[in-house]
């Protein structure tokens, strides 16, 4: 069979912790290796990398090989005008910056990633 291709979009700091919880159950379902995760955020979602309780949860997701993937568009903006600033030279190997998270999106989405929006 086929690995799973996922991509899980949150834009809305409030939906982490569902995403979280629909990504531990569908690994815990197929098994680790039976399923392609990543995690794509934009928007004001990107401020829960710098949340600590929150890392500690996506460092043991991403140490199974879920992949995460911040929109630069969207640190750059919460550094303009936000209360958090994150530069993206500070956040962990494991979080993979791309340029535009609704592009990054569409290329999952045409690649064969089924989109889950929690």
């Amino acid at each position: 069979m086929d690995k799973l291709k996922v991509v899980f979009h949150i834009n809305d700091p409030s939906r982490w912790q569902t995403a979280l919880g629909n990504i531990t159950n569908l690994l815990k379902d197929v098994g680790d290796d039976a399923a392609e995760v990543v995690v794509l955020t934009n928007g004001p979602s990107v401020t829960a990398y710098s949340d600590s309780a929150l890392m500690e949860k996506i460092k043991e997701l991403a140490q199974r090989g879920v992949r995460f993937r911040a929109c630069r568009n969207s640190l750059k903006n919460l550094c303009s005008g936000g209360d958090v600033c994150i530069n993206e030279e500070n956040l962990p190997d494991f979080i993979e910056v791309v340029p535009a998270g609704i592009t990054e999106l569409v290329r999952l989405q045409s690649e064969g990633f089924a989109y889950v929006k929690p």
